[in-house]
């Protein structure tokens, strides 16, 4: 229900119709979160953007006394290592990390002999990456959904930001970076299992079309990285 609800600013209003059992439990939820019910704006105010303390509720599926920062989280060792398994990376392979970060995912990947290349828009991170990987294929300071997709890339292994659903926007962004019959890695936010809201039903599709399976990851994966959010591991083919 919180998915489905209509945000604007600091002001959220559910939709659809609830049963008063429904109606109760979700609107215990929301004001534990922070929101209060005006009765003459007939809905439910925060003090702050409504939209950050939702997504942070959905993604978590728990109530923060403080505000997250969903943006780029560093990908533990043991995550990359599993999804370069999952990307069959074969030696000589060019594979494209579109949010480099500190190269963790470009340094699993390199270790199994594939040719990597990037995109980053933090420079202070992008240094450090290029410190510690090589990065064969070159890497550049810019956001990755600025860049025009080409499909030369074997593979795309990644760890998109997840604030705002820009991890579906990203994933989707580069699939028209792959070969023909090139794979697609991407860590992701559980979201994409259970919410319903357009850009993420518009996802499942796509996931559809190109035989997309996905994996939990444990919970807690993330949290040596300083978040809580439950991830999952996507995998995709592209078609001919």
């Amino acid at each position: 229900m919180l998915d489905r609800a209509t945000i604007s600013g600091n002001a959220l209003t559910l939709t659809g119709q609830l049963d008063r059992a429904m109606y109760t439990a979700v609107a215990k939820v929301i004001e534990m979160a922070g929101g209060k019910w005006n009765k003459k704006a007939k809905c439910h105010l925060f003090a702050q953007d409504a939209a950050e303390t939702i997504e942070l509720l959905l993604l978590t599926g728990e109530i923060a006394d403080t505000k997250k920062d969903f943006g780029q989280f560093d990908t533990p060792a043991e995550i990359a290592k599993l999804a370069v398994r999952n990307a069959c990376i074969k030696p000589g392979m060019f594979v494209l990390e579109p949010n480099a970060g500190l190269g963790n995912l470009a340094m699993a990947v390199e270790d199994v002999g594939g040719q990597t290349a990037g995109f980053e828009i933090d420079a202070q991170r992008l240094w450090k990456a290029k410190q510690r990987c090589e990065f064969a294929g070159g890497i550049k300071h810019m956001s990755f959904l600025s860049a025009k997709p080409e499909p030369v890339f074997d593979r795309v292994v990644m760890n998109p930001p997840f604030a705002g659903q820009a991890d579906i926007a990203h994933v989707t962004h580069a699939m028209g970076f792959l070969k023909p019959d090139g794979r697609l890695v991407a860590i992701m936010s559980n979201g994409v299992e259970f919410r319903t809201n357009k850009a993420t039903v518009a996802f499942r599709a796509l996931m559809e079309l190109h035989g997309g399976e996905i994996t939990r990851l444990p919970e807690g994966a993330f949290k040596e990285s300083g978040t809580g959010v439950n991830t999952v591991m996507v995998s995709m083919d592209a078609r001919q």
